[in-house]
């Protein structure tokens, strides 16, 4: 009698084909779109600068320097949507150990000070316990914590400050970032955890974006074996809560 062909098992089994696309499209995205996105941005800064000489006309400096930031525009929406991508199909990507967070927390406001200060807002980090600890990938914690810096810096009024707590709950340990000012309506917060989503106008109309945000940060968050939640008040802020497993 014929032997039947052994059934495959979860680790045989060839991956999904949508798997194929998606690493496919992040093989054309990081290569043949950022290189020549990074020689635009890098030729702009170039120009800008006039590091060989005048320009002639300031209307050419004035000029290169939108060929610089509208690269820089793109660059970060790539950026983000492979991200998404790499999230949604690679579930292990992440691989968070216990750790100390304060100084994850404290390197993040520092990467966005700059960005602040221009704004006329301050980052106030408000952490009390120096050793706290809790289960996260550092990569993952990092890009969570910059989309939602970033953003409250973008919704906060000139002069008002960004507050990041971070304290222990229980089993978990919650990170939340607030920012006064403007907020969406509670009732459109699961609408904008979706990727592409955007605000209403009156909230949204001075912030650029592709609506990833939210999407990203919720992704890694749950890659980490933790969640993530957003509190809106529209007339007092929004605070958004990224919560992790002590152990």
């Amino acid at each position: 009698m014929d032997k039947q062909p052994a059934a495959l098992t979860p680790s045989a089994c060839p991956p999904p084909e949508s798997d194929f696309g998606k690493r496919a499209f992040m093989r054309m995205v990081s290569h043949e779109l950022r290189t020549p996105l990074n020689s635009i941005i890098g030729f702009a800064e170039v120009l800008t600068h006039e590091l060989y000489g005048p320009l002639g006309a300031p209307q050419y400096t004035e000029y290169a320097g939108i060929i610089r930031d509208s690269g820089k525009k793109l660059l970060s929406l790539f950026n983000d949507v492979l991200e998404l991508v790499r999230l949604e199909s690679e579930p292990n990507l992440l691989r968070p150990e216990i750790e100390t967070l304060p100084p994850h927390i404290h390197d993040a406001a520092r990467r966005h000070a700059a960005c602040a200060r221009a704004r006329g807002v301050n980052i106030l980090p408000g952490l009390t316990d120096a050793e706290l600890s809790a289960r996260f990938d550092p990569r993952g914690l990092g890009l969570c914590l910059d989309h939602l810096i970033g953003n409250a810096i973008d919704f906060t009024p000139e002069g008002r400050d960004v507050e990041i707590t971070a304290r222990p709950d229980g089993e978990f340990v919650d990170i939340a970032v607030f920012n006064p000012g403007k907020a969406p309506d509670p009732a459109d917060i699961p609408r904008l955890m979706r990727p592409f989503e955007q605000g209403a106008s009156d909230y949204n109309r001075s912030r650029e974006g592709a609506g990833l945000g939210w999407s990203i940060v919720k992704l890694a968050s749950e890659a980490m074996g933790g969640s993530f939640s957003v509190q809106s008040d529209p007339r007092n802020g929004l605070k958004a809560t990224v919560r992790l497993k002590r152990r």
